[in-house]
């Protein structure tokens, strides 16, 4: 049984446990809030053993195996460096932090105190993502010529919500953004250059962020990222003699399609109970089961060099915190 700890009872965090609840080797031991009542409500809902108001008391608990850090991305760093220091091993939201530094800081920590340590990029772990990869380096398509991605969705303006808020990292990128270019990262690897625009709203927040990205070996990525409307939210990754079409919304595909020229198209499903969060929960019980300090899956030099990206990206089209 992994007694998990959760920092920061919001609404990504309620859904995260929902599906962890549905793993039998998972229990769901703490919750801690910068407010008492918020966690007590948490913890009555979800049955959790303890609830604190106080994110520092979770370390009190030598018992605890992991903690899934939900607070908003200008936390994730300092959250993430309290736990690794007190030797308790963390799943962190994504973005995993702010820029590169907070990243590498958190890394080498993490790294030198040989504690676990993931980023929550839940898409990696969906069986269509895992699918899609799979039949891309099979080479089932041929060489890849170019990856399409788009996520958007009309967000309700609030100008001290989160996606509105700069205080709180929003804006369209970090939230996502980082989706369509995780894709890109995941089929292609590290581009050779990076061009990106962005379109800023009244709280001065990038609302769109668009990017396009060229590789060494002839390849493009056009990604782009809406708060202002609801977009296909699709992911097409186009090789010489075929396309590998993840549904919407692809970085939780319940499916994909497989169109070979001269053939008719093959559908992959992958139906789920869950929003999909236990996939990458599950993955994380199994690398501490192992006793792995870090995922062989997504690695935290996959962390770092997806942040390299948005930190180039974000000097590109001029989005500053």
């Amino acid at each position: 049984m992994t007694r998990w700890g959760i920092l920061g009872p919001g609404r990504i965090a309620h859904k995260f446990v929902q599906d962890l609840l549905t793993l039998p080797d998972a229990q769901l031991y703490a919750v801690a809030s910068s407010n008492q009542q918020r966690a007590d409500e948490f913890a009555q809902q979800y049955g959790a053993t303890h609830a604190f108001g106080s994110y520092e008391d979770l370390l009190t608990l030598p018992d605890l195996d992991v903690v899934y850090v939900a607070t908003p991305h200008t936390q994730h760093h300092e959250n993430a460096m309290m736990l690794l220091k007190g030797g308790v091993a963390v799943l962190g939201e994504k973005p995993f932090a702010m820029d590169g530094k907070q990243v590498k800081e958190m890394v080498d920590t993490a790294r030198s105190g040989k504690v676990f340590l993931m980023e929550a990029l839940w898409s990696r772990f969906m069986p269509g993502i895992v699918r899609a990869h799979e039949l891309a380096q099979s080479g089932a398509i041929g060489k890849i010529v170019s990856v399409k991605a788009d996520f958007g969705f009309k967000a309700p303006f609030s100008p001290d919500g989160r996606l509105f808020n700069k205080a709180l990292g929003g804006g369209a990128l970090m939230d996502i953004g980082i989706y369509p270019l995780f894709l890109s990262y995941l089929m292609l690897g590290k581009p050779a250059t990076i061009k990106a625009s962005a379109i800023f709203g009244t709280t001065g927040v990038d609302e769109q962020c668009g990017m396009v990205l060229t590789y060494d070996d002839g390849q493009l990525a056009l990604l782009d990222s809406t708060l202002q409307a609801k977009t296909d939210c699709v992911g097409i990754i186009q090789g010489e003699s075929g396309q590998i079409r993840i549904h919407s919304r692809f970085h939780e595909a319940k499916g994909i399609t497989l169109h070979l020229e001269g053939q008719d198209p093959t559908d992959f499903d992958f139906d789920r109970n869950t929003h999909g969060y236990d996939y990458e929960a599950q993955h994380v019980m199994q690398c501490l089961a192992e006793g792995r300090t870090e995922s062989p899956v997504w690695s935290l030099d996959d962390s770092v060099n997806l942040m390299t990206l948005l930190d180039a990206i974000r000097a590109e089209a001029a989005i500053v915190y």
